[in-house]
């Protein structure tokens, strides 16, 4: 899980400096998110009367009534307590579309930005590029996902239960040749998925994977793809 949400209420001076100076008092609901956001809410509107967007640095302090002090770059946010000011924590953790119960624990797996993860575990899963999470579960007791890597590919969430390397490989390994010195091209991963000339290090010919699938044969000799942002080689360099 991550660090908790912090909130503090109470009646506050906020002083902004981004750079021009800004000052508020009031009754206040300060709201401080474990990216370091810092928000500022009056009974007034939706929109914060301060705040400042993943800080370098948040300080918050107690010693002597609550204050709390952000830093990003030049700009500055301090919030201080005039009064006994309540201060809760909150667990956060990410927030997303449910996909699913987790196998690991009682909690529930959802999708967030370029992942799958447990509202309740430490489970976190890497989703590849363009990756639909389907209702179909693995023997292992996590979603299956549709990949497309040449073709549309069907694995598992955990790429060590069922490798996207190993599925793209028994369909595209050395299914073409070296357009430089006539080699095999060899699935490979480097990073990510590349197709590169089994003559390597003597010829260094290699490309990216693109998410899509093939639809086709470049006048360059390489396969084409139909993608998301439309028809291309294998090259993306190639013009043809």
């Amino acid at each position: 899980m991550t660090e908790p949400t912090r909130v503090i209420a109470g009646d506050c001076s906020v002083v902004h400096d981004r750079p021009e100076r800004t000052e508020y008092r009031g009754r206040v609901v300060v709201v401080v998110k474990p990216d370091n956001t810092v928000l500022v809410h009056d009974a007034d509107g939706y929109q914060p009367v301060a705040w400042l967007t993943r800080a370098d640095e948040v300080l918050v302090e107690s010693a002597d009534g609550f204050t709390v002090t952000a830093r990003e770059g030049d700009e500055r946010l301090r919030v201080a307590a005039h009064d006994p000011a309540r201060h809760l924590r909150y667990e956060a953790g990410d927030a997303g579309e449910p996909v699913g119960p987790c196998p690991d624990c009682a909690g529930t797996l959802v999708r967030v930005a370029g992942a799958v993860t447990c509202t309740d575990c430490e489970a976190r899963y890497g989703l590849p590029a363009g990756a639909t999470v389907r209702d179909e579960r693995c023997a292992c007791g996590l979603p299956r996902l549709r990949v497309e890597r040449g073709l549309a590919l069907d694995v598992c969430l955990d790429r060590t239960c069922e490798p996207l390397v190993e599925a793209v490989a028994e369909e595209f390994d050395r299914a073409w040749d070296c357009p430089d010195c006539g080699a095999d091209l060899r699935v490979l991963r480097r990073g990510g998925l590349l197709v590169g000339c089994d003559a390597y290090p003597d010829c260094e010919v290699a490309y990216s994977l693109p998410t899509g699938v093939v639809d086709g044969e470049c006048a360059c000799g390489l396969p084409t793809f139909e993608t998301g942002g439309g028809h291309r080689c294998l090259d993306g360099a190639c013009p043809g």
